[in-house]
């Protein structure tokens, strides 16, 4: 993916990517899960993230405190869509950073990164609003790159 830390810059204002960035950054980012092993070693120290919910500011915050990528090393446990208002934008910085720096960045797969959760919880509706139809986005980020992290496993090796 091309201008990955425009793209990047875009995301930290809470501004989404389109439809052809978001292509873009799915075709990348199932390029760089297809890489990793099923079992991470993720080196110490490492900050731990999970139930991010669209939550945007929230993790703009982590960011201030904890220090981005690739300063900081991160391991986000899912569930980073459903709930809040900002699932897109959430969903689509963790894998962008994924993928700009994946040796300092894992992420896996939670319980709403999947169809038919996200269909019950907001994602899905919210794809509707921002895009117009959620067939592209839901599709490009439930089926075509968090299936590829669905037996991912992480495992602590110390520094």
């Amino acid at each position: 993916m091309r201008n990955m830390d425009v793209c990047i810059d875009k995301l930290m204002e809470c501004q989404p990517l389109n439809d052809i960035e978001v292509w873009h950054l799915c075709e990348s980012a199932r390029e760089a899960l297809r890489k990793d092993a099923n079992v991470h070693q993720v080196t110490s120290p490492v900050t731990i993230v999970g139930d991010i919910h669209g939550q945007f500011h929230d993790l703009l915050e982590l960011f201030r405190i904890g220090g981005r990528a690739p300063q900081t090393n991160y391991l986000f446990m899912g569930d980073y869509v459903d709930r809040g208002y900002y699932s897109v934008e959430c969903v689509s910085l963790v894998v962008l950073l994924k993928v700009r720096h994946p040796a300092r960045v894992t992420i896996l797969r939670g319980n709403h990164e999947s169809r038919q959760i996200t269909q019950v919880y907001g994602f899905y509706d919210e794809c509707v609003r921002k895009y117009g139809n959620a067939t592209a986005s839901v599709k490009s980020f439930n089926w075509r790159v968090l299936d590829e992290c669905s037996g991912l496993e992480a495992v602590h090796r110390p520094f």
